[in-house]
């Protein structure tokens, strides 16, 4: 590809100049970060209760106390700190890039500018369908699976209907959710969240009631208990992990438009490629079989898609433009293709 710059203006600019740019570029690029953490700050509770969601589903799906353990007086605040500073810089990347696309745009020539802008966006994403995939598919499975290795099941032989249970006179009252109401005293247990709760008198308001809960464990010599930095260190490390994988369809056209890779060579490679992607998600996936199989299955795919991109948009294509009007071209043809077929078996049935 050519390099130079798109205008005689930005040809002339001198170095001093060029720093200048920078330098404002940077601040703006800055400026909406630093207060839009500041705002997520107020909100990292609600954010930090859903991205705890799924190891809570994953608890109540072994039966284990939906709960999540703190140790320090400011673990809970560090952790809202670095939500909402994660949560700024992944917002705020978008603007980010277009200020370090607004620097560098004017030292590139029209078609030049055509690769950056089918590799951004499509970088975005790529990103994004990840860390949904993660979220709504990937965490709960593996959650689920992880946690229950520390289950040691206990369980008893109910009573036949009709028999004297010694017990019933003491039974308390398993329900599914708190009662709307409750006297100083009182005990249930909710079955949902795996607690024993009683009615406590609140110590501020006379005609409030506090409940406190107590974790209901299986017996044995493994308990579980989650520590709710540790755990979102997890997340947020394998969320960058999935979300680099990802980019593995903007890597591969990148290389074919260098000339490293055709569409040819990794039609033939798939094998290695298969094996690529174990190992890869082997080193993503926490550890375990079912994991590893549902990291490597959409990663496999992601090599599928990418030679099916590197034949859609080869450097040819978007070095003029015509990427998009090609590949509606291609839709008109099969279709019409479609179309032929249907009225062919249409007149053969007659």
């Amino acid at each position: 590809m050519a390099r130079g710059r798109s205008s005689d203006t930005e040809s002339k600019m001198s170095f001093g100049d060029h720093l200048e740019e920078l330098r404002r570029r940077v601040f703006l690029s800055v400026i909406v970060p630093v207060p839009l953490m500041l705002l997520l700050f107020v909100f990292a509770g609600r954010v930090r209760a859903i991205l705890c969601e799924p190891l809570l589903h994953a608890l109540r799906e072994n039966n284990l106390p939906a709960q999540l353990t703190v140790l320090s007086p400011i673990e809970t605040m560090m952790a809202d700190l670095k939500i909402a500073l994660i949560g700024a810089l992944v917002i705020a990347a978008p603007w980010v890039l277009w200020q370090l696309w607004k620097f560098i745009a004017p030292g590139l020539h029209s078609h030049e500018q055509r690769f950056v802008r089918l590799l951004l966006p499509g970088s975005g994403i790529l990103a994004a369908i990840g860390l949904l995939l993660l979220y709504f598919v990937l965490l709960p499975l593996m959650l689920t699976v992880l946690v229950s290795f520390s289950v040691a099941p206990s369980t008893l032989v109910a009573p036949t209907p009709g028999t004297p249970n010694p017990s019933a006179g003491s039974a308390i009252a398993v329900l599914e959710a708190d009662p709307p109401t409750a006297r100083p005293g009182e005990l249930w247990v909710n079955a949902r969240e795996r607690q024993l709760r009683v009615a406590l008198p609140s110590t501020t308001d006379p005609t409030q009631i506090e409940v406190a809960t107590i974790p209901l464990e299986h017996p044995g010599t493994l308990t579980s208990s989650f520590r709710l930095s540790e755990y979102l260190d997890f997340v947020l490390l394998f969320a960058m992990c999935l979300a680099l994988a990802f980019q593995l369809p903007v890597v591969l056209l990148l290389l074919s438009w260098i000339g490293i890779v055709n569409p040819k060579m990794l039609r033939k490679g798939r094998r290695f490629a298969l094996f690529g992607v174990v190992v890869l998600a082997a080193a993503v996936a926490p550890g375990d079989l079912l994991s590893l199989v549902i990291v490597a299955v959409p990663l496999y795919l992601l090599y599928e898609f990418s030679i099916i991109l590197i034949i859609l948009a080869p450097v040819s294509r978007v070095s003029s433009g015509s990427v998009l009007s090609e590949f509606g071209a291609r839709l008109r043809r099969a279709r019409a293709a479609g179309d032929s077929s249907r009225r062919e078996g249409n007149v053969g049935d007659e």
